[in-house]
């Protein structure tokens, strides 16, 4: 025994020169990977096209490479090397008891980034905004049972709008699962269906294959959340992992759409042939085709009307725009639908807000429906022609078709546009004035102009949202950040995080009202600590102002709970906004004056880093126009307050 321990204390004194040697290399290794990050973010991403500065990028080392080949690792260190393997360099993670194995081999990963977010639910909302910016899976983290269940709004959120994101939790280890043990929470069950598919991890030989099909999941077909449910001691287990594993899904590769068939494009094509008064409907699903929706307005001459989640899919300011259609769309997006005698729907749900009620909803139009997702085609309303698949490949397609066969169809709208342009003429976005004080519709038009429109925008959900959606001119794809089929309050603020994470060098608002802003002001820390150039322009109107617009319309203005400031002293702005960000050593002003509200946009701006601008506005004013729930294009309401009799 003397024997061996002698050679084992030789053997250490041998290997440690190699050991000290690999491991300054890792440690120069990580910090001219930082260096190169550091120089990529000040530079901008295209630095290295620009030939400004030349240097070979450093590879930080895989989590793997910490560990000799056949050396075991716990399983939260063979989650993290997956994490990085699926390219992910971001993660909103907060932990807990039960998650506390991840966020150790977190600090041991020289690639992934944690942004820290003060509430779960702040997570999984910057996850969304990291998502929705950027195209990619957005990951967050957990623990067990009411860190878990804080996920359970960005689940449902990220599953209604289609987005992308991946979220790990910690479970209690497997003897105690089912026995009400500490914060034990069934997840898997709870989430079971707000998410596109979800795992309970109980094999630690499982991770690799599993989080390779979570990704897949999450970003394939119809994009959606997955929700992955590990338990602690299959963290701490240790393994050798085998990245060679091939994804178990082969039921739902099978069902994943084809290429859209040739014939039916060249009918779709043949009906815009035929057609006097087409509309685009462009919703969410054509995020990623952008380019191709472009050129195929190009070819064809047809207006676009987009839904809320659509926005940025074509530019509001082209001359084709008619911008938001639905309950608080423009009238000439809804006249233009309620007209049209064929309805181009691409990558749309036909959800209530757009449609209200569905038997007059495009009654006169023959419509066809391209969308991802199968179970969309007819569930709200039967269309004459259908593709499920990628509207994507179904545009790039009838584009090839409208090419081949060039002036041959004779395509010329220019009467139906012209009647269209009369309807802009006659019905434009319009707001009333009161006085001094800044119509909120006002201070959104001022961001715009001042932002060029290429500011990414979130919001809340409420009237400034809508308003958000009406006033500002968005160009491109993923510029617009909303909650839209949940409508979930609290939202805005840590999508911004999100967004500014995944696009840094951007300009990213958060338009937020004063009751959703408050859910997730804790993030305010987050932005500060992670010095995040977050801009933060709160329409403040002491109110749940949508709510009270309802009271006013349908419940003779009857105030039930709508007020969120001091009753005891209605003169005074509570909460004071400005302290919350005081409390966080984030710069702040208030405007209260229409004439004061430029430059002060300006400020905020011009200020580095985050900064609060509280811009008071008036609680009387509405979203118009609108069409009340379950209501046709002839119920619009274009003016009006519901307080006053005509």
């Amino acid at each position: 025994m003397i024997l061996l321990r002698l050679r084992m204390e030789q053997l250490e004194l041998k290997l440690r020169p190699l050991i000290c040697t690999a491991r300054i290399f890792a440690a120069v290794r990580h910090q001219c990977s930082y260096v190169y990050r550091v120089l990529e973010g000040k530079r901008g991403s295209d630095w290295k096209e620009r030939g400004a500065f030349r240097m070979r990028k450093a590879r930080p080392p895989l989590h793997s490479e910490l560990f000799a080949p056949d050396e075991p690792r716990k399983g939260a260190d063979i989650l993290v090397e997956a994490l990085e393997r699926q390219g992910v360099t971001n993660v909103f993670a907060y932990p807990g008891g039960a998650s506390m194995e991840i966020h150790q081999a977190l600090t041991r990963s020289t690639i992934i980034r944690n942004v820290l977010p003060r509430h779960e639910q702040g997570g999984v909302f910057a996850a969304e905004g990291y998502a929705r910016s950027s195209g990619l899976p957005g990951v967050c983290i957990a623990t067990s049972g009411p860190g878990a269940t804080n996920l359970v709004s960005g689940l449902a959120d990220a599953l209604l709008d289609s987005v992308p994101i991946v979220a790990i939790t910690g479970q209690v280890p497997r003897r105690m699962i089912g026995t009400d043990a500490f914060q034990e929470t069934p997840i898997v069950e709870v989430t079971r269906s707000i998410t596109k598919h979800n795992y309970l991890v109980l094999d630690v030989d499982d991770i690799p294959r599993v989080v390779s099909e979570a990704f897949f999941l999450a970003t394939t077909g119809r994009p959606g959340p997955v929700l992955i449910d590990i338990p602690k001691d299959i963290q701490q287990q240790l393994a050798c992992p085998n990245w060679n594993q091939p994804i178990k899904l082969n039921g739902y590769v099978s069902r994943l759409p084809k290429s859209p068939d040739e014939a039916h494009l060249e009918q779709i094509v043949r009906l815009i042939s035929e057609a006097k008064k087409p509309v685009l409907y462009v919703g969410g699903g054509c995020l990623n085709s952008g380019d191709e929706l472009r050129q195929f307005v190009k070819l064809t001459g047809i207006p676009v009307a987009n839904t809320l989640m659509g926005l940025g899919t074509y530019p509001a300011s082209d001359e084709l725009s008619l911008q938001m259609l639905g309950m608080h769309g423009t009238v000439y997006a809804n006249y233009a639908v309620d007209k049209s005698d064929l309805l181009l729907a691409f990558g749309v749900r036909f959800d209530d807000r757009v449609t209200g009620k569905l038997e007059t909803f495009a009654s006169r139009a023959k419509i066809v429906h391209i969308d991802i997702d199968s179970a969309e085609i007819g569930k709200n309303k039967q269309p004459h022609i259908s593709v499920c698949g990628d509207v994507k490949l179904a545009l790039k397609g009838m584009n090839r078709v409208l090419e081949g066969k060039g002036s041959k169809l004779g395509l010329d709208f220019s009467a139906w546009r012209e009647e269209l342009d009369q309807q802009k003429v006659k019905y434009p976005l319009s707001y009333k004035t009161f006085g001094d004080a800044i119509p909120p519709q006002y201070a959104i038009q001022v961001l715009d102009e001042l932002t060029g429109g290429n500011a990414i925008i979130s919001t809340g959900v409420g009237q400034h949202q809508m308003w958000a959606a009406q006033y500002y001119k968005y160009k491109r794809p993923r510029q617009w950040l909303t909650s839209g089929g949940l409508g979930a309050m609290g939202f805005g603020l840590p999508a911004a995080i999100g967004a500014a994470v995944a696009n840094p060098g951007a300009i990213v608002v958060d338009i937020d009202g004063d009751g959703s802003f408050i859910m997730n002001v804790q993030e305010l820390a987050t932005i500060r600590v992670e010095n995040l150039p977050v801009k933060i322009m709160l329409l403040n109107n002491q109110h749940l102002g949508m709510v009270v617009q309802w009271e006013d319309r349908f419940y003779k203005a009857n105030r039930a709970h709508t007020y969120l400031g001091n009753p005891e002293k209605e003169t005074e702005i509570f909460p004071n906004m400005l302290k919350f960000a005081e409390a966080c050593g984030i710069p702040a002003a208030r405007v209260t004056r229409k004439d004061d509200l430029r430059a002060a946009i300006q400020t905020m701006l011009d200020t580095p880093g985050p900064f609060l601008l509280d811009v008071i506005v008036p609680h009387q004013e509405h979203v118009l126009p609108m069409i009340p729930s379950g209501g046709g294009f002839d119920d619009i309401i274009m003016e009006g307050d519901g307080r006053t009799k005509k």
